[in-house]
Formats: C-alpha cells, sequence, structure tokens
C-alpha cells in the first residue's frame, strides 16, 4: 500500500527560512540547510524549499543553497520559486534536486511543463498550484496569490496532468498559514478529477489536520508552521496517523 508521506516545507529568502501568514507579515524561522539537516533525520519522508523571493539577485544564492542542502540530506528534495523556463528547471536538479516545483512559468507558457517532463521525465516535474475562491469559484491564483488569473481550478489540474506533469503541490491560499486546517474540499475536488499524486499544502495546526488532509486522498501532507515551531515532531505525526489507521512509514 502506498505510504503517505509526510513533507515539511522551508520557504527560504537568502538562505534563510521564514513563515507568514496569507503569504505576508514574515518571519524568520532558521537557516534553510540547518533545518533541512534536522527533517531529514528528524523523519520527514521528502523535502520541499521553495525560494519565495525568486529575484534574479537571490537565484544563485538559491542554487548554492540546494547544493548545501542536497549534501546533507538523504530524502527527495523539491524545489520551486520563481522557476521561469527549461534551464532553470535544469540547473536545480544539478544543483541536486530531485523534483522543481513549477507555478507561474506553467500558467503563464503551459508547454513548459510538456518540455520539462520530456526533457527530464514527469517524475521531476510537480506543479505547484495556488487556489482560491473568487465570486463563487475556484481559480488559479499567481504571484504568492497577488493575482488571479482566468483559469478555473479543476480545469487546470486536468491540464496540467494531461501536459505531463508528475504530481500537483496544491495550496489552497484561503487556508494558507492559518492553522485551520486544510482546505478539504478543494483538495477532494482536485483529486477526484486527476490520477496523479497530490501534495496537501496550506493551513494544518493539529494533528487532526494531517487525518482529514489524509481522507482528502491527497498522498502527500505538507506543513510548515507546526513543525518550525516545534508544535510536533514529525514523528509525532506519523504515530498519530499510524494510529489512525493511515499507512506511513515508522
Amino acid at each position: 500500500m502506498l505510504k503517505t508521506r509526510i513533507i515539511p516545507c522551508l520557504d527560504v529568502i537568502k538562505n534563510k527560512v521564514v513563515k507568514g501568514v496569507n503569504f505576508k507579515n514574515i518571519k524568520v524561522m532558521g537557516n534553510a540547510v540547518t533545518m533541512a539537516k534536522f527533517y531529514s533525520e528528524a523523519g520527514a519522508d521528502e523535502l520541499c524549499m521553495l525560494d519565495i523571493n525568486a529575484s534574479y539577485q537571490n537565484r544563485k544564492t538559491f542554487i548554492k543553497t540546494v547544493e548545501s542542502i542536497s549534501k546533507v540530506i538523504n530524502i527527495p528534495l523539491t524545489v520551486g520559486g520563481g522557476v521561469s523556463d527549461l534551464s532553470d528547471i535544469t540547473d536545480l536538479l544539478n544543483a541536486g534536486a530531485d523534483k522543481v516545483s513549477i507555478n507561474s512559468a506553467a500558467v503563464k507558457n503551459p508547454k513548459l511543463i510538456r518540455q520539462a517532463s520530456l526533457r527530464h521525465g514527469s517524475q521531476c516535474i510537480v506543479v505547484a498550484i495556488d487556489g482560491k475562491r473568487h465570486k463563487n469559484k475556484m481559480k488559479v491564483v499567481i504571484k504568492g496569490g497577488r493575482e488571479i488569473t482566468k483559469n478555473e481550478l479543476i480545469t487546470w489540474a486536468k491540464q496540467v496532468q494531461s501536459l505531463g506533469a508528475g504530481e500537483i503541490l496544491m495550496t489552497s491560499m484561503d487556508t494558507d498559514g492559518v492553522q485551520n486546517g486544510f482546505d478539504s474540499n478543494m483538495l477532494k475536488k482536485v483529486t477526484s478529477n486527476v490520477g496523479i499524486p497530490v501534495i496537501a499544502s496550506g493551513g494544518v495546526g493539529s494533528l487532526e489536520h494531517f487525518y482529514l488532509g489524509y481522507l482528502t486522498k491527497s498522498t502527500g501532507l505538507l506543513a510548515a508552521s507546526v513543525f518550525h515551531s516545534r508544535k510536533y515532531k514529525i514523528k509525532t505525526v506519523k504515530k498519530y496517523l499510524s494510529s489512525k489507521g493511515v499507512p506511513v512509514r515508522l
């Protein structure tokens, strides 16, 4: 049986892990390499790292951070943030990433998904989708939630699958960082319409929230605040899920 993955997320600006609420009120949580090593040793199944200040100046710093992290962890590493073209994807994979997450660039140029999956294999390509309710519809948003696109969420999820994405990282901008739980309704709509793995992201605040995320048929459960603040250890989360009958790697 496929094991449910527990995935800490590192939002990074210049080697520092940061966290905010609804992508605002950013505060520093620690050093990216140190925290990555800690989570790898603490039982995380995978690690996700996003460059949330993906300026040209920050790109070289981020590449070096990826290289440093890949040397101190022994779990799969997904990286993203500011990926704009095929060369960015290649650079990150060469730096030690196992998978690369693309978001805004995929919305602007869907062909990039096909190009990347053909070049590197769909198993390396994750499409991050940020969803938000707007005028009674679920829409795709980009630029850290600042720009609402014309794309309807479910239509876009199906399209990225057809273009060759190997996985979807699904974040609800309505719940991100608030710690009131995953957006179960949004997640269920996505998982019931695609056949590729979906990682649930945005809103974990309790152990029960992880279990409710599992019930959406998401194969990966991503969290940041509850891990960075040491509210829960990864092993605590896994033991809780196991006690509820969820298949996890203990």
